[in-house]
């Protein structure tokens, strides 16, 4: 029998007659506790690994030649699943380009909120649009995030008749604001191509101005 936690083997026993299971080996008392038997060396190893914060082989072989390490002699460090969960890195997101070339050709959405403290006019979020090309931004106040459809058809109208273009392209994370069935089917009608992006929680801040 074994008694592990993680990849450690806190205890072990065999079993003998009557079906009693006697403990065998010693315990080691220190912030993990291990067995000594004729794997005396390698749980030692783990357990010094673990006290100095996860040492590295080479680090434990300088110290165990220096006697430093009571129990250990030389015994390569077996595999510690702590240690490789962390070293693990977040792989980098690709930069996007975008080759616009003329106003509303590519336009990114984002809704911000709620803010714990509204507005002058009672308003806890906002939506943005930012037009690709010109790097243009407006800036929609919202008492809730239902109103986004609403004011993006405004937005569209008002933008769409003073400059005499049309959007080709809009970006939005995949927020259910942004993915409803009505929000795609007026894209659709209006020939508007969506593209998604990874759903980004923002910090929150304080505003004031509505």
């Amino acid at each position: 029998m074994r008694i592990c936690s993680g990849a450690l083997v806190v205890m072990k026993a065999i079993r003998r007659n009557s079906n009693m299971y006697h403990y065998q080996g010693s315990t080691v008392i220190g912030t993990a506790a291990t067995t000594s038997n004729d794997e005396k060396e390698a749980e030692m190893t783990k357990l010094w690994h673990m006290r100095l914060g996860h040492a590295g082989g080479k680090s434990l072989k300088t110290l165990s030649d220096q006697g430093l390490l009571k129990g250990v002699k030389t015994c390569n460090l077996e595999f510690c699943e702590h240690c490789i969960k962390g070293k693990q890195t977040r792989v980098k997101f690709g930069t996007a380009i975008h080759n616009t070339k003329g106003i509303l050709d590519y336009v990114h959405s984002d809704v911000w909120g709620a803010s714990k403290t509204p507005s002058l006019g009672g308003k806890h979020y906002f939506v943005t649009f930012v037009d690709d090309f010109s790097r243009r931004l407006w800036v929609y106040t919202m008492k809730t995030k239902d109103e986004v459809l609403g004011i993006f058809l405004k937005w569209k109208a008002m933008i769409e008749t003073q400059s005499g273009r049309k959007i080709k392209c809009l970006r939005t994370d995949n927020g259910g604001k942004y993915k409803n069935d009505l929000f795609q089917k007026i894209c659709e009608e209006n020939g508007i191509v969506r593209h998604f992006t990874v759903k980004i929680h923002h910090n929150r801040m304080e505003w004031q101005n509505a």
